[in-house]
């Protein structure tokens, strides 16, 4: 019986696998070794105990950072089974729990690069699980990981006609735990209403965004059901309340607030905040949309997931795990340098490099200091500005139409006449 010989891919995946092994040893190593304590883990784990006991949920002060509830009330309700567990168990489940949901969205961005190899799944995932969004995830035991393999899933499927069971739950889940992930339903609820005013169809689309509208919906009206108390406070003054979660001008505040927060040396930049992130909303789905109606639908995903970072009144450093597709696709675009410096970005830390002390120091910072606590919001502008100009106006897309109806109308003449 003759033996059948592994194929390269046989062999790399192999390799791939027992690389991205020891990257994760070494680094469930180094964060015991830091001793993270997995401080919203142990918010999220009381926010369930106050829901089991009845409590008054916006209400609570816990740890001993005294930190409160800022999610809507259906995250209270799916964080209840946290208290099942003690909080060393607890931590170590949660941290293999987010290593295993790192896998998954590398897999899911590279999907939506259009790149499927498995044993790059393993060594980007290798590589990423150092960069500072993702240490910081887990050093914080957040949650970020999960609604970001959710939105991926929901948006990286291309069902045939524009039709898929599930569609939209993803995104509405996600925006039914943390607000922000809903800017992508109003991207999907957009790119419909464009694709219909000019005369195309725009129903996936449209049917897209109202599974996400229909899922938000129902997990909102559940946790109203469960916790009406709760339900009443949140959507009526707590969801207005951006300084709840902490001091705008902080160093690890990489939305667009933070840095004019920064910039101006002041806690609250008030409307200029508001005018310029009107701009950057506008101009980010604009890019988004047009990115979408012309099948660039990684490019259009990643454009909307910006735009939500940087217009958000909050935007932790660790939500900007959308920096791994990000660089998946300027690297399988062919733009090397754009990704290896992107990369460099997440993977420098710089934004801790600046003094960030009690005291509210980032008020007083230089411009040294300034520039490096606002490197992932600038990256993001960036980003959209160079979407944005990749793309062809609607007077260069129509000539570059007609030039492949000339090609096209010209190649069986050429034919013939052979």
């Amino acid at each position: 019986m003759t033996a059948i010989p592994f194929s390269g891919a046989h062999r790399r995946a192999p390799v791939a696998l027992g690389a991205c092994l020891i990257s994760f040893t070494a680094f469930w190593i180094a964060q015991r070794a830091a001793h993270v304590s997995m401080i919203d883990l142990m918010v999220y784990r009381a926010e369930g105990a106050t829901v089991r006991a009845g409590g008054d949920l916006y209400a609570l002060r816990t740890t001993t950072a005294h930190l409160s509830t800022t999610y809507p009330p259906f995250a209270a309700l799916l964080f209840t089974p946290l208290t099942l567990l003690d909080t060393t168990h607890l931590r170590t489940l949660a941290a293999a729990g987010n290593l295993a949901l790192l896998v998954a969205f590398v897999r899911l961005s590279l999907k939506l690069v259009g790149h499927a190899r498995v044993e790059s799944v393993w060594w980007v995932a290798a590589a990423v699980v150092w960069c500072e969004p993702v240490w910081t995830t887990l050093r914080y035991g957040q949650v970020n990981l999960l609604l970001a393999v959710l939105v991926l899933w929901d948006l990286s499927r291309r069902p045939p006609h524009g039709r898929a069971g599930w569609a939209g739950v993803g995104v509405g889940l996600a925006a039914a735990v943390k607000l922000t992930p809903a800017l992508f339903a109003v991207f999907l609820f957009a790119t419909g209403a464009v694709a219909w005013l000019r005369g195309r169809d725009g129903g996936p689309w449209l049917r897209h965004a109202r599974g996400a509208a229909v899922a938000f919906a129902g997990a909102t009206l559940f946790a109203a059901v469960v916790l009406p108390y709760d339900s009443w406070r949140f959507w009526t003054a707590m969801v207005f309340r951006a300084d709840r979660v902490g001091h705008t001008e902080e160093t690890a505040n990489q939305a667009l607030r933070g840095v004019l927060a920064r910039l101006l040396h002041t806690p609250e930049p008030g409307a200029v905040w508001t005018a310029v992130a009107a701009v950057v909303a506008v101009s980010g789905l604009s890019v988004a949309v047009a990115a979408e109606l012309r099948g660039r639908r990684a490019l259009a995903v990643l454009g909307c997931a910006v735009t939500a970072l940087l217009i958000s009144p909050v935007s932790w450093s660790h939500h900007w795990l959308w920096c791994v597709p990000l660089v998946l696709l300027l690297w399988t675009r062919g733009r090397r340098a754009a990704a290896l410096g992107t990369l460099l970005v997440f993977c420098s830390y710089a934004l801790w490099w600046v003094p960030h002390r009690p005291g509210r120091c980032e008020l007083h910072q230089n411009g040294v200091e300034f520039t490096l606590s606002a490197l992932y919001a600038l990256t993001g502008c960036l980003f959209l500005a160079c979407a944005g100009a990749s793309l062809p106006g609607p007077g260069r897309l129509r000539t570059m139409r007609r030039r492949t109806v000339t090609r096209q109308a010209a190649t069986p003449q050429a034919v013939t006449k052979e």
